[in-house]
């Protein structure tokens, strides 16, 4: 399926242009970007209809009733933010978010689906990702898609959406259908990734074992944090990172648990002998090549993931525009009393453009 942007198709635009912008509001003196927010694509669930397979992969983490009516709920109230451009430059605006880093909701992510149908429906998203950037291109920088069911047509979306649309990198789960991210199937994507110096922006879709977190929430509560600790562990002790140095990975939700206890990690490489079969170095020599957002909810933990990692590993993350987000990131990031102004601006805009590859204006630094 393709979209249309005015009389040229997204497709045949020449890639997007690194732009400069102005700060969003008088009163930000930092340059904001956002790396976690979202977009929804209606025409890729009713391509997944074609399927007699389940929707999607996060369909059986909310058994209990009330949270499945409250997602429905939920689902109608944010269709609006999901979806319109115009709603989302105005939140921004009031987030002091100057450039949004726009990918997919994980739950169109699909890979559960046919190679064929996984194909259409990441290409219908990204065209749409491709489309809502070409309205405003000093505003947002779009993350592509892949069906990760089939390496070889992912590597192929790959090439199409950085080279031809000239997106800034792509979103994965992190794990595909239950299979580690470290697996060598996915080792020729990771490499095309490092050498097109595409970051690569990890969130989960909760949690794969369901059997004890569907009560309270806690497939979101517990089970999206837990995930991304699991595939930040796979990709260190993998050695993903060990043969492709120069990814970059930025991981939602702070890293999830491995985030803030990478000791116990060390420990292991230290006294076993499995935890050596793919690195030369202990954990956390690779676990500070990996970015992290600030969507932890607390100036303690912002402030241990700057002590652990340096402020210049740090990114702004919001979850826009669901329930679990958070809206005021500057405001959050300026509010800590231990953090320098120069960390600051580094974790508020000026990392995530360096990642990107997009040019702070000179009143904003």
């Amino acid at each position: 399926m393709l979209f249309t942007c005015g009389s040229l198709s997204c497709a045949a635009k020449k890639p997007a242009s690194r732009k400069t912008v102005k700060t969003a509001g008088a009163a930000n003196k930092s340059f904001g970007v956002d790396l976690h927010c979202h977009i929804h694509t209606p025409e890729a669930d009713t391509i997944a209809q074609q399927s007699d397979k389940p929707a999607s992969d996060w369909a059986a983490q909310y058994k209990d009733p009330r949270t499945k009516a409250h997602q429905q709920k939920l689902r109608a109230e944010l269709d609006r933010k999901l979806t319109s451009v115009s709603q989302r430059i105005a939140d921004m605006n009031k987030m002091q978010i100057d450039v949004q880093a726009i990918s997919t909701s994980p739950l169109q992510y699909y890979y559960g689906l046919d190679i064929d149908l996984g194909r259409k429906i990441s290409r219908t998203i990204n065209e749409r990702l491709a489309e809502i950037t070409a309205t405003h291109t000093d505003r947002f920088a779009p993350l592509a898609t892949l069906p990760m069911q089939d390496p070889k047509s992912a590597l192929a979306e790959l090439e199409y959406c950085v080279k031809k649309l000239g997106f800034y990198g792509i979103e994965i789960g992190t794990n595909v259908r239950g299979l580690e991210l470290s697996d060598p199937m996915f080792e020729k994507l990771f490499a095309r990734c490092e050498e097109l110096g595409a970051m690569i922006f990890l969130h989960p879709a909760g949690f794969t074992d369901t059997s004890r977190i569907s009560k309270h929430f806690l497939a979101n509560v517990i089970g999206n944090p837990l995930d991304t600790t699991l595939a930040l562990n796979h990709l260190v002790f993998g050695g993903v990172l060990e043969r492709h140095p120069k990814l970059k990975f930025v991981a939602a939700h702070g890293g999830g648990y491995a985030g803030h206890y990478p000791a116990r990690m060390d420990h292991a490489y230290r006294v076993r002998p499995e935890c050596h079969d793919f690195i030369t170095k202990p954990p956390t020599h690779y676990m500070k090549k990996f970015y992290y957002d600030t969507m932890v909810f607390s100036h303690t933990q912002l402030e241990h993931l700057v002590n652990l990692w340096g402020a210049d590993h740090v990114v702004i993350g919001t979850d826009y525009p669901y329930d679990m987000g958070y809206y005021k990131p500057v405001d959050f990031v300026n509010a800590s009393k231990k953090l320098t102004r120069k960390q600051k601006d580094q974790i508020i805009g000026g990392n995530a453009a360096k990642l990107l590859g997009w040019k702070v204006p000179k009143k904003a630094r």
